[in-house]
């Protein structure tokens, strides 16, 4: 009878520490009391692990939606992008590139591959031809109302967990970090040129 049908769960066995190993302290990750269990970085490092997990199954999903429509994710992500921001007024490369993060020249050539599936209209401005206006085609706008009944089921689930006020505390919150975690990569690259 196997361990399944008696019931009896499978343990696996530890590995004795070696006086080493457990004698061996490892350096802290972070130095602000806010981040800091006592003396002990654990519960930063389940943080950061846990945003890693998040951040991949939530490409994943990404990539997903984008792979349902024919695009990559990043194109379904700018696609989208400029549909949302279409309500608000023109919307440009910078305009895009603002909103996700990311740099002009790779918004460029995502817009391009998009132009030239038909998907995005590139319109030049009469008064400044260096400035080009971006519209979804309503081929691109059929493709994300195909996407809309499968996208609104997947991200209800993604985010289900959440209440009102835990959706509007995570998006205050994940505003800060964005803004944070960018001074955080500036300062890496300085430091890292420096040689520290």
């Amino acid at each position: 009878m196997s361990d399944v049908e008696t019931g009896k769960a499978k343990t696996r066995p530890k590995k004795p520490k070696t006086a080493s190993a457990s004698a061996r302290r490892l350096p802290l990750t972070v130095s602000r009391p806010q981040l800091l269990d006592g003396d002990s970085d654990q519960r930063f490092r389940e943080l950061v692990h846990e945003l890693f997990a998040l951040f991949a199954r939530h490409d994943e999903i990404r990539a997903g939606h984008g792979h349902y429509i024919g695009l990559r994710g990043i194109e379904y992500t700018v696609l989208i992008s400029i549909a949302h921001l279409g309500h608000y007024g023109d919307v440009n490369v910078k305009t895009v590139a603002d909103h996700l993060h990311l740099s002009g020249a790779f918004i460029t050539t995502v817009t391009n591959r998009l132009n030239g599936a038909g998907l995005v209209r590139k319109t030049s401005d009469k008064a400044d031809a260096r400035r080009v206006t971006l519209e979804i085609t309503d081929d691109g706008h059929a493709l994300l109302e195909k996407l809309a009944p499968v996208q609104t089921q997947v991200n209800d689930v993604e985010f289900g967990s959440l209440d009102r006020d835990e959706f509007e505390t995570l998006l205050g919150l994940v505003r800060k970090l964005v803004d944070s975690s960018g001074q955080a990569v500036a300062l890496q690259k300085y430091l890292s040129r420096s040689g520290n």
